[in-house]
């Protein structure tokens, strides 16, 4: 088996140009971007995967970099469903349909649609232990590379924060990308210094005193 590599943790990294915001509102730019929205959301609303499985093999295409925003969605979703025996390839190349259809697990009508959306996909989860850090305590996150989906990046691997917030007891995304279940973790908000995340390119005088913030499992941190 193939090492596991995200072509989409690119925080922090240089090389990628200044980023350009488009204009407010301007969410599809072909009417094809329209149906691959609406393809995603239906076949995730089976149950075929989760949306951490389907995040997982969007970082996961080898042209990601290459590919636009919702063509990474429509080359993760060919992906999903081939690996699951929902469609083929030729399926795929044809548009037609070359075998009798597998059933799934749910089917989301249009008039639910709306519905559906509204009510999102809840993650927050009751506590099965106490938090085991604390407002104001110094922690460490993890400085191995996770080796599968995960929501730590890169840059802020085996560096150090303060937990500013305390989000509660979340579905652990790591855990469920590899479909190992929900796994519910308590989710902390942990600030960082400038300086901590890229020391090499910050010195005492040019400092700013900025942060950044990430939100982090408590499987990612020890206590500094």
């Amino acid at each position: 088996m193939s090492p596991y590599t995200s072509h989409a943790d690119l925080g922090g990294l240089p090389g990628f140009g200044a980023v350009v915001p488009g204009p407010e509102g301007d969410v599809f730019h072909a009417d094809w971007e329209r149906q691959v929205l609406a393809l995603t959301l239906a076949m995730g609303a089976t149950g075929s995967w989760n949306i951490d499985q389907s995040r997982a093999a969007r970082e996961t295409l080898p042209d990601y970099l290459k590919l636009s925003y919702y063509q990474v969605w429509l080359g993760a979703l060919e992906k999903l469903l081939q690996e699951r025996s929902l469609v083929t390839s030729d399926e795929i190349r044809s548009g037609a349909l070359h075998q009798p259809p597998l059933l799934v697990a749910r089917v989301l009508q249009a008039q639910a649609v709306s519905a559906a959306l509204h009510k999102g996909s809840p993650v927050l989860r009751t506590p099965a232990q106490p938090a085991r850090f604390s407002l104001g305590q110094r922690v460490r996150t993890r400085s191995r590379a996770a080796g599968h989906h995960t929501r730590l990046p890169g840059y802020a691997r085996g560096k150090q924060g303060v937990i500013e917030r305390i989000h509660g007891v979340h579905v652990f995304a790591d855990s469920q990308a590899q479909g190992l279940g929900e796994d519910p973790q308590w989710l902390y908000g942990v600030a960082m210094e400038e300086a901590e995340l890229w020391p090499e390119r910050v010195s005492a005088a040019s400092a700013q005193g900025l942060k950044v913030s990430i939100d982090a499992w408590e499987p990612y941190l020890e206590a500094a």
